[in-house]
């Protein structure tokens, strides 16, 4: 397969790998609901960084990946700053921001995208899929890199969709009206997508039996292109109509022709009773013509098309952001909802797991909760910003959203709407004059209007105490004249409920640090990192009963860190595995395990020290993994 070659690939092309472990440190404060690593999340910190916290709870559980990086289109000033070691890209930070007059530009692009997007699979689940915004700048670059990380056979496909629908008015020739989504799949053999509810398709079916079940008749000729006998031989064959007599297939300019169903399809339909004969004036007499009763679906659906041109566009997605905020525009290139909304109807898991980890505007999580307020689904939402509003702008959409929040807009009401023609047009002063008389009727007349007779003024002035607009906005659009009402409104959004725990990411799990004892991390940091590492599972709720040190239970084993970040404990005989202490684990875990009906695991202990032989550490079934003895040493 071919590779694409950029600048600085050999120095990212691993560099997942060198990222350190920042554990997530919750903010109560800035959430709603309890703090709860499990639950929606909102992580305020680099993506980079972030993505790397996730896995020892999140590698291969995330069901559905958006995100909507920088397009790189020359002015959005970003930077690169991922801190690889090596001269090339210290050279490379000299010439941040990145902007249109960079030559290496793309280059560092794909420096940025690559150990993310190779960490973002990494957290995908067998059945997960990846969404991808983008457009004409990087998305063929993209393609070839997705095409490397994820292997071209689990591309899914190419989205447009329209995020203009008003005219550009840049003096240029060509303006882009769309934006490309891309979706890979972690494995496209068990990815699995919904088609589009087709409420349209129920249309055809016109008729209804004597159950009330709608269904359609068609004929069992076959018409069109193929239909000649020559064609299909072998779909020319008798079928016995009601009078006991063969009925061939036959056009109406009495070619032969053939049946759309072999004999094993029109024996199937006999006896499902779809088969169903019709008296027909043929060849200038009344002959039987077979037809097929097809019933319409419970569920009416087709395929997704790849081109979404019926979604709203940034304008309306702009306007939605200045409803919650109440101001202007707070985000420059905000996504609707409603495109979010789409990709988890393709999706449709009620219990997906959606991680955003270019965050911005907070669309995704605003997309969940409604998708869960609407259909009562369990769906879970991670957000990662990297930027200084992720609290003020990201996180507070999202806690209105939850909450409510006060919306104040325009109402219209249409009053009239007329098709103005020719002839209507040259009666220009009747049209003018039922304008202004549904103005009076409003109680909006206008000042100089004094064609008013004193019945008129004094109706007007009855109905100016109950206006019910601000003000009558008339046009003509399309030939179309209307007349419409138009009045501010203020009032409260209903809240769509649930909880999200803010997060920040706190001091890296150094091994150097860790090694001189300069910098001890918690036992919960420590622990997720060392059981992510040592098994590649995913940590799980504790158990109720669990002991002391039980960090988890792997596939094979159960795993315990005998630790505390005091380096007077971590000298003392109590961080050591001892008999007593092993044979507390041992018995625990054949319980818990015996309990669930399952054969008892071997263990994995981690600790500065142990007391055991090698013999004793076999007979309980345990493998221990020695903490550094460095970790003690004297600062």
């Amino acid at each position: 397969m071919p590779e694409i070659v950029f600048k600085g690939k050999e120095y990212v092309y691993n560099h997942h790998l060198t990222v350190p472990y920042r554990p997530l440190v919750a903010d109560a404060a800035k959430g709603i609901g309890p703090a709860d690593l499990s639950g929606n999340l909102i992580i305020h910190g680099d993506n980079l960084h972030a993505l790397k916290s996730l896995l020892p709870r999140y590698a291969g559980a995330v069901d559905l990946i958006f995100i909507d990086p920088p397009y790189n289109t020359g002015n959005e000033g970003w930077c690169y700053s991922d801190g690889v070691n090596s001269p090339i890209m210290k050279e490379w930070l000299s010439t941040n921001p990145v902007d249109g007059e960079d030559m290496l530009r793309h280059d560092k692009w794909l420096c940025m995208m690559w150990p993310r997007l190779v960490l973002l699979r990494e957290l995908l689940s067998e059945r997960g899929s990846i969404w991808i915004t983008l457009d004409d700048n990087e998305v063929h670059r993209a393609r070839m890199v997705l095409d490397e990380i994820f292997g071209d056979e689990n591309f899914v496909n190419c989205f447009a969709w329209r995020k203009v629908d008003s005219p550009n008015d840049n003096k240029v020739a060509v303006t882009p009206d769309h934006d490309y989504v891309l979706c890979y799949s972690k494995d496209k053999s068990q990815v699995q997508f919904s088609p589009m509810l087709a409420l349209g398709i129920l249309d055809a079916y016109g008729s209804k039996d004597a159950t009330g079940r709608a269904y359609r008749d068609r004929l069992l000729k076959k018409n069109g292109k193929n239909s000649l006998r020559t064609d299909r031989p072998t779909m020319y064959f008798a079928i016995p109509d009601p009078d006991g007599n063969d009925v061939y297939p036959m056009h109406d300019n009495g070619e032969e022709a053939c049946w759309a169903a072999g004999p094993k399809g029109v024996e199937a339909h006999l006896q499902a009773g779809t088969l169903i004969w019709k008296r027909k004036e043929k060849f200038g007499q009344q002959v039987w013509e077979p037809y097929t009763r097809e019933y319409a679906p419970d569920i009416p659906t087709r395929p997704y098309p790849t081109i979404w041109a019926d979604l709203p566009t940034m304008r309306q997605s702009k306007a939605m952001l200045r409803d919650i905020f109440g101001t202007v525009d707070v985000f420059d290139t905000p996504k609707p909802v409603e495109l979010i909304e789409r990709i988890m109807d393709l999706v449709n898991q009620p219990d997906a797991l959606i991680l955003d980890s270019f965050a911005g505007s907070g669309t995704t999580a605003h997309a969940v909760l409604k998708a869960n307020a609407k259909d009562g689904g369990q769906r879970k939402f991670i957000l990662v910003e990297g930027e200084d509003y992720a609290d003020k702008l990201t996180a507070e959409r999202v806690r209105r959203a939850i909450q409510g929040y006060a919306w104040s807009g325009t109402q219209r009401e249409i009053l009239l709407e007329e098709k103005i023609t020719l002839t209507q047009f040259k009666k220009a002063d009747d049209w003018l004059k039922k304008i202004d008389a549904i103005k009076r009727a409003e109680g909006l007349a206008d000042e100089a209007d004094k064609g008013a007779d004193l019945v008129e003024q004094a109706q007007a002035s009855a109905t100016s105490k109950r206006k019910r607009f601000d003000k009558i906005e008339s046009r003509i659009d399309d030939g179309v004249l209307r007349v419409e009402g138009v009045r501010r409104v203020s009032q409260m959004a209903d809240g769509l409920g649930g909880e999200f725990t803010y997060c920040t990411l706190g001091e890296a799990v150094e091994l150097d640090k860790l090694l001189s004892g300069e910098r001890l991390p918690a036992f919960e940091a420590l622990g997720a990192w060392l059981f992510y590492t040592a098994t590649g599972g995913t940590l799980q709720p504790l158990p109720k009963n669990a002991p002391p040190h039980y960090l988890g239970e792997a596939q094979d084993k159960h795993v315990w860190l005998i630790y505390q970040p005091d380096l007077r404990f971590l000298k003392s005989a109590d961080a050591a595995l001892i008999l007593s202490r092993a044979q507390a684990m041992q018995q625990w875990g054949h319980d818990h395990d015996v309990a669930r009906g399952q054969p008892p695991k071997g263990h994995l202990v981690f600790a500065p020290a142990k007391y055991l032989s090698n013999k004793q550490l076999k007979d309980h079934g345990m493998d221990y993994a020695p903490l550094p003895f460095a970790l003690y040493r004297e600062c």
